[in-house]
């Protein structure tokens, strides 16, 4: 992990860790068999590793899997950044974050993704592009894409073995059939160098293009369903499609075919989520809360200031 140092956003945890824990929570064994995991994953882009995932201090389905992966490869030089669908305080996020810095003595915090060396997100990957040195780690629910077409696993693994994904197609061609078009708004399957596809957690679609030759590593973690995947950096992903049905993100236009913007800091090529201010007004925000606050902070700056 990249050793990132000083920043105006960072902050200790400020808490005594337990002297009795080992550093990250997790025993020698466990971290061991999850690196191991994560190399497997890196040398095959989009295979699910299993693993023996381990008991947590929270119930499975809350960010078990991201969190054992977090817990593996932070470094005590690392700076954290952990949010929850765009949201640096959300529940989950502040949770997760209280519990790593807890347990993991000397690492950093930080809502500035450019500053951060480890990431972990649920449903969202942050609007600042990530750069070498980074590590993205997304919490995954269901980690197999074939798991709503065919229930048995041992099925599902000839059938990622042999790259049948036909059943999976026609899937999103009756989709197409019934509404016209692919009403698969999260977790769109991508094909990942030439051959796996995975499931990119429960991303939207507008999120999909920034697995496709990342700077940085992706790695998906199910903690329920004990399995490992991952995108290395500079690899190839593309959305499954038709030649004559092409992949489209969210595109938030009105009806006149404008492109919406954020309501508070203007942006026009962000994820747009609807928010209700106090007065009941129904208002389009950026989903990436720190994204929103830096545009509005340097739209406030005069001219001929620190962003001129």
């Amino acid at each position: 992990m990249a050793d990132i140092t000083d920043s105006s956003n960072e902050s200790s945890a400020g808490q005594v860790p337990d002297q009795a824990a080992p550093f990250g929570f997790l025993d020698a064994y466990a971290k061991r068999e999850i690196r191991r995991s994560v190399l497997k994953a890196l040398c095959l882009p989009g295979y699910q590793v299993p693993y023996a995932s381990r008991e947590m201090p929270m119930g499975r389905g809350f960010g078990t899997g991201g969190l054992q992966l977090s817990l593996s490869v932070i470094g005590p030089n690392d700076v954290l950044k952990v949010i929850d669908q765009g949201s640096d305080d959300s529940v989950n996020a502040v949770n997760l974050r209280a519990f790593i810095l807890r347990t993991c003595p000397g690492v950093k915090e930080t809502t500035d993704p450019s500053r951060a060396s480890l990431i972990q997100s649920r449903h969202r990957i942050p609007e600042t592009a990530l750069q070498e040195g980074q590590v993205l780690i997304l919490q995954v629910p269901i980690p197999d894409p074939l798991t709503f077409i065919e229930p048995s696993e041992r099925q599902r693994k000839i059938m990622h073995g042999e790259a049948d994904y036909s059943r999976l197609l026609v899937k999103l061609y009756e989709d197409l059939r019934a509404f016209e078009e692919i009403t698969l708004s999260h977790s769109y399957p991508a094909e990942i160098d030439g051959h796996y596809v995975l499931s990119p957690s429960p991303i939207p679609r507008f999120d999909l293009p920034k697995l496709n030759h990342s700077a940085a590593p992706i790695l998906f973690g199910a903690g329920r369903e004990k399995k490992i995947y991952a995108v290395p950096p500079y690899t190839q992903a593309v959305p499954l499609s038709f030649s004559d049905v092409p992949f489209q993100v969210e595109q938030f236009r009105d009806s006149r075919g404008r492109r919406l913007s954020c309501q508070r800091c203007g942006a026009e090529d962000t994820f747009l989520e609807e928010c209700q201010t106090g007065d009941g007004r129904r208002i389009l925000i950026c989903s990436d809360t720190d994204y929103c606050w830096r545009n509005r902070w340097y739209a406030s700056q005069p001219v001929g200031g620190i962003h001129a």
